[in-house]
């Protein structure tokens, strides 16, 4: 691969593996393509200082940076989209031959976890719950697939699968597109628990906002499935409603909320290997500044 297309500061992401101690807590992540760098960043910081949530849920490109994560291993997302981004196998022409998709899933899971491995052994231990989600074509609602109940690596690929580049994932007989398409944070999972900790990681300023106006496009690209279309069309309305009703829990301190501190000029699909390298270091850096208080958060919230 051209060097020139792999991140030029790659040498100094961190790197290592978390403890085995974990907290008590839900960790909810939100999708965003490229733009969930800034998760992974957030998520290192987190392994960097023995913060190991019990429980994670996420969706799209939440989902797949919740997989280092849950697995301990520190600076392994970061290293595989900071190197391979521009490997056309993993985005672009390659993956789309290989998984009818802009996303090469077969190449990340059969290719590239040969150059960087996964502790499978410690993403699969029952002590930790991992669940990701996914948008049913059919039913036009979410479906949330936990790890040790599933398949999780198919899960994530669709929870991830993009629409209108992307073939639907079939799984157990039902067709699957991104998560994002119905719900674009995870939040009903995590009360679903019954976590008393909740810890949101956004991927977007605080201040971002969705137009409500559904394309007519979706309506004519899925039109044999009215259920998702209606689902598709009315996503946007909901992530404002929620992004708000986040603030309002946030400062009553019934949720924990971390969001970038500067405007994410990352766009979903992003090959500035700059912008990509900086973003994730935001949110390392971002997270980094306010540990002491989500430490207190986690101490302290009933």
């Amino acid at each position: 691969m051209n060097n020139k297309k792999i991140y030029r500061h790659i040498a100094d992401l961190p790197s290592g593996t978390a403890s085995d101690t974990l907290t008590e807590g839900c960790l909810v992540l939100e999708g965003g393509g490229w733009k969930g760098l800034y998760t992974v960043g957030v998520l290192d910081c987190m392994m960097k200082n023995d913060i190991n949530f019990s429980s994670v849920v996420g969706v799209s490109a939440g989902a797949l940076s919740a997989i280092g994560y849950v697995s301990g291993q520190i600076g392994w997302g970061a290293r595989i989209d900071l190197t391979y981004r521009h490997d056309k196998n993993y985005c672009g022409i390659g993956a789309f031959k290989r998984d009818k998709g802009i996303t090469g899933f077969s190449y990340l899971f059969d290719d590239i976890l040969k150059e960087l491995p996964l502790d499978e052994k410690r993403l699969m231990d029952p002590s930790r719950r991992l669940a990701v989600t996914a948008t049913n074509l059919n039913t036009g609602k979410i479906t949330y697939f936990e790890k040790g109940n599933c398949d999780i690596f198919r899960a994530v690929q669709a929870s991830a699968t993009v629409p209108f580049v992307s073939r639907p994932v079939m799984i157990d007989g039902e067709l699957y597109l991104d998560g994002g398409c119905a719900e674009k944070i995870p939040l009903s999972w995590a009360e679903s628990t019954g976590a008393k900790k909740i810890i949101v990681v956004r991927t977007r300023e605080l201040s971002y906002r969705r137009k409500e106006k559904p394309s007519k496009l979706i309506g004519l690209k899925y039109r044999k499935y009215p259920n998702f279309v209606r689902s598709f069309s009315n996503v946007n309305m909901e992530f404002n409603k929620m992004v708000a009703a986040l603030e309002s829990k946030a400062e009553k301190g019934e949720i924990f909320l971390i969001a970038p501190s500067k405007p994410v000029t990352v766009t979903r699909f992003d090959g500035d290997m700059d912008k990509l390298g900086d973003l994730y270091w935001l949110g390392y850096h971002d997270i980094e500044a306010r540990i002491e208080e989500l430490k207190q958060f986690v101490l302290t919230r009933e």
